[in-house]
């Protein structure tokens, strides 16, 4: 009986495996993941003070608010309480934090990647210095954080972070924030062109749509990460030591 629970336990801490499989891995076998704690940190892409966090922020879209609704909600009942919640868990674990925040450095924003620059809603206007650009005040980032500003979508080739990865002996990126197929899907692709294991964490991500979200979850999974919930990566970390 006691081999009946535990070969249950096993299988439910490898859902993962199966979920958001895509065309190209049906059939394979997914592996274990292979990580230590003593050389991975967390990179929380884009959850700043401007976002679409509150009714009061998502007046900047108008009568367009209606259809923010599910983002809103997502943002402020699931993505920033899971971020809250993985970013204590590794800071008792001596995981280091690394925040990435959007914020053009010029007065006019001309130093923004031609992706800021569209017209329409990816059109950035986020100036480094404004209080709309720090990160969320929720996340309470402490003075051991690294905190990174760049002016395109993705948080590697817009900053210095493989510089500091590297220096700083980290093999293994968890990887949370928004939006899920825009600067989090650049980042976590990046970061596995450079030969970093990377490690999504569905429930602390957002795109504009359920729809949007789960399908970049599907097309990066498995090539360019892992994708786990955070009850998942806990368990997963839980089981190794520091």
């Amino acid at each position: 009986m006691t081999g009946g629970t535990e070969e249950m336990k096993s299988r439910q801490l490898h859902l993962w495996k199966n979920r958001h499989l895509s065309f190209y891995y049906e059939g394979f076998d997914i592996p274990d993941l292979d990580i230590e704690l003593d050389n991975m940190c967390l990179l929380v892409i884009d959850i700043q003070n401007t976002q679409y966090f509150s009714k009061k922020n998502s007046e900047q879209v108008g009568n367009k608010q209606n259809r923010w609704s599910p983002f809103i909600n997502r943002m402020n009942s699931t993505v920033i309480p899971n971020t809250k919640k993985i970013i204590n868990y590794l800071r008792l674990k001596n995981v280091p934090i690394i925040f990435a925040r959007v914020g053009f450095l010029t007065t006019d924003g001309s130093d923004r990647s031609l992706s800021q620059k569209r017209t329409g809603f990816n059109q950035t206007k986020l100036n480094a210095n404004e209080f709309q650009s720090q990160v969320l005040n929720e996340l309470e980032p402490s003075k051991n954080d690294i905190i990174l500003t760049k002016s395109c979508d993705s948080a590697v080739i817009g900053t210095n972070l493989r510089l500091i990865l590297n220096n700083m002996g980290i093999k293994t990126v968890i990887v949370c924030g928004i939006y899920t197929d825009q600067c989090v899907s650049s980042t976590v692709r990046d970061l596995a062109d450079e030969s970093f294991n990377v490690i999504l964490i569905e429930d602390a991500c957002a795109a504009g749509t359920d729809e949007i979200h789960n399908h970049e979850l599907m097309v990066i999974n498995n090539i360019y990460c892992q994708v786990l919930n955070l009850q998942e990566l806990i368990k997963i970390l839980s089981n190794l030591s520091k």
